[in-house]
């Protein structure tokens, strides 16, 4: 993949940790741990990725993690709750930031590779990472297409305000909570209904 066929980032949460981020930003695991907010990670995980150190630099969890694609398996088990999430959409010009890394699959995968941001996307497979589904007849093969459908973008500490482009949710009902929410926020952004992201 090349920075021009990328599009934005996506960033998945409740829609009730909106308020907390548009005024501190999107914040590192262990930097959020400090301020009261709802987590859609599940625990098995973050155990795995409490134990990763990201090479080169720290442990995994001083990062903000973000997806290139969020219609991905994270967002698959969390279908069920939809009208409760939204996905952040962050400008790619945070790719150009020093210390940003690039995973091709779910940072915490045995075999996963990382990149600085300046060549990581190379090591990017779009037609992977963007495709709708990772059904495969081999397991094998179905279990390596849904590592790579987790690609990360790996943000040291927080993601700042400035680098919010808009948002998506999966409906109308969504929409509105979550309007209320941002219409006193400067500069205003986006809401886009998209339920086929979110599974709907």
């Amino acid at each position: 993949m090349t920075f021009d066929e990328l599009q934005e980032l996506h960033y998945i949460t409740p829609i009730e940790n909106i308020n907390s981020i548009l005024k501190a930003g999107i914040l590192s695991h262990n930097k959020v741990k400090r301020i009261p907010h709802k987590s859609v990670a599940m625990d098995e995980i973050q155990e795995r990725r409490k134990k990763v150190a990201v090479p080169g630099g720290r442990p995994l969890h001083h990062y903000v993690n973000l997806y290139f694609h969020a219609r991905n398996p994270m967002m698959f088990k969390r279908k069920d709750s939809h009208k409760e999430l939204c996905v952040i959409r962050v400008s790619k010009d945070l790719m150009k930031l020093i210390d940003v890394v690039v995973t091709d699959g779910n940072a915490s995968s045995d075999y996963v590779r990382f990149a600085s941001s300046h060549n990581g996307l190379d090591m990017i497979n779009k037609e992977l990472v963007f495709a709708r589904y990772w059904n495969h007849d081999d397991p094998i093969e179905k279990f390596r297409h849904a590592v790579t459908k987790c690609a990360e973008v790996l943000v040291p500490d927080k993601v700042t305000t400035n680098f919010i482009i808009g948002t998506y949710v999966s409906c109308e009902e969504s929409k509105t909570r979550l309007y209320d929410i941002i219409e006193t926020f400067e500069p205003a952004f986006s809401i886009t209904v998209n339920p086929d992201l979110f599974f709907q």
